[in-house]
């Protein structure tokens, strides 16, 4: 038996942890720079807000019906995420956390061991709630696929408490029948699409296809899906995630940039998150991609990009922040209104299995950067950071509602007067 766990408009919730005077009522959250809605509590999900709205286009309707409105706060998300992703695994002794707020757990030899997987998902429902606020929904599957289809009709369908078990042909039909082809996970919209063109618009619908022919036509994931939409496993996660083979981070600013020293403050910002995330997944950069740019909707469009090769793969934030000084000359240009840039790790080699070089020092210096992250983990993000990242006031981006962050920051920790 499979499970998937996931949180309930995970950022919106978030937002409700530690400020109950809006616990009932409605919440959105905003993408970088305040752009777009990215997340709408059920409150709000009521009202119709749709998601991926441009904020400006429905400020006077969230206006006029009251509706608080967030800023992202990573740094509170990523915290109660890893609280939630704790409490979970302590009901499987095989989990695997799927994004931010969904985590699959596999249950192998639990027969007998799990008499009620009803009561079972209550009871991780309870367990989240008590420790984190977070309200989360809990499918079970004979396949990862059918997990995923029990979690939408335990959150999303009516009839369900907030828990759905897929244990037969029978309970799975009952789901498959109300849920569409969309909300089936590997079916993308374009395959959507084609399969609803060809009449087949339910979950149910696609299960009682020929695997083969669907492989023929589309893909062997969709082949994989139709298996195991029917009960036969072909999916399986590994206990560490595949290792990505870019990685990047880019940001717009929050208002634009016009001088080299703040630009080469915002390149080794991007640079060291680009070398931390490496480091999490144990690779090594061999090529960066460095580059900055004005705003495509500016006259006198700008944008500069290098590609930078490392004598010696590394994953050293210093090493990373020095290759960025090299070229920032021929990235700044005067007069330019920056509005983007970013560091990208284009070429990365795996640590485990690194080629060294007879005639050239390997200067990653792991234990200095291990120090470096876990002093930044304990302490938060941002305690440790190098000097060439400067302060980020002037460049950051907006949010310009951003509530505390109540778990990461000393000076928001919450106060309770009694």
């Amino acid at each position: 038996m499979y499970a998937l766990i996931d949180a309930v408009s995970f950022y919106a919730s978030a937002e409700k942890v530690f400020d109950p005077s809006i616990r009932n009522k409605p919440v959105v959250v905003l993408t970088n720079n305040d752009g777009c809605i990215c997340a709408v509590c059920p409150i709000a999900r009521r009202l119709g807000i749709p998601k991926f709205t441009p904020y400006f286009k429905i400020k006077a309707f969230l206006q006029k019906h009251n509706v608080v409105v967030r800023s992202s706060n990573y740094e509170l998300y990523a915290d109660l995420s890893e609280r939630m992703m704790n409490v979970i695994a302590r009901y499987s002794d095989n989990s695997y956390v799927y994004s931010i707020d969904e985590a699959f757990l596999h249950f192998k030899n639990y027969d007998g061991v799990i008499k009620d997987w009803q009561q079972y998902g209550h009871e991780i429902r309870r367990a989240i709630w008590k420790e984190t606020r977070l309200p989360v929904g809990v499918g079970f599957g004979l396949t990862s696929t059918l997990s995923k289809a029990a979690n939408h009709a335990a959150k999303k369908l009516s009839g369900f408490d907030g828990v759905a078990v897929i244990h037969d042909a029978i309970s799975g039909q009952e789901i498959l029948q109300r849920m569409a082809v969309n909300d089936v996970w590997g079916i993308g919209g374009k395959i959507s699409k084609r399969l609803m063109a060809q009449g087949i618009e339910t979950a149910y619908q696609l299960s009682q296809q020929s695997p083969k022919n669907m492989r023929k036509q589309f893909s062997v994931v969709t082949e994989r899906t139709v298996n195991e939409l029917n009960g036969i496993c072909c999916l399986s996660w590994d206990e560490v995630k595949a290792s990505k083979q870019e990685i990047f981070s880019t940001r717009s600013f929050g208002q634009r940039i016009y001088n080299k020293q703040t630009l080469h403050s915002a390149l080794a910002t991007h640079g060291a998150i680009v070398a931390k995330k490496v480091r999490q997944q144990a690779s090594l950069i061999k090529k960066l991609l460095i580059f900055a740019s004005s705003s495509p909707h500016d006259n006198l469009y700008y944008k500069q990009a290098i590609i930078y090769t490392l004598p010696v793969a590394t994953d050293n934030s210093c090493v990373i922040a020095q290759a960025i000084s090299e070229v920032l000359d021929e990235i700044f240009a005067e007069g330019v209104a920056f509005y983007r840039c970013g560091v990208g790790a284009i070429s990365l080699e795996s640590r485990r299995y690194q080629q060294p070089d007879l005639f050239v020092a390997d200067n990653s210096n792991p234990a200095l950067m291990r120090c470096l992250d876990n002093i930044n983990h304990r302490y938060g993000q941002g305690t440790l950071a190098l000097g060439a990242e400067g302060k980020p006031e002037t460049w950051q981006m907006k949010r310009h509602f951003l509530s505390p962050q109540y778990t990461s920051n000393w000076h928001d920790i919450p106060k309770i007067s009694c």
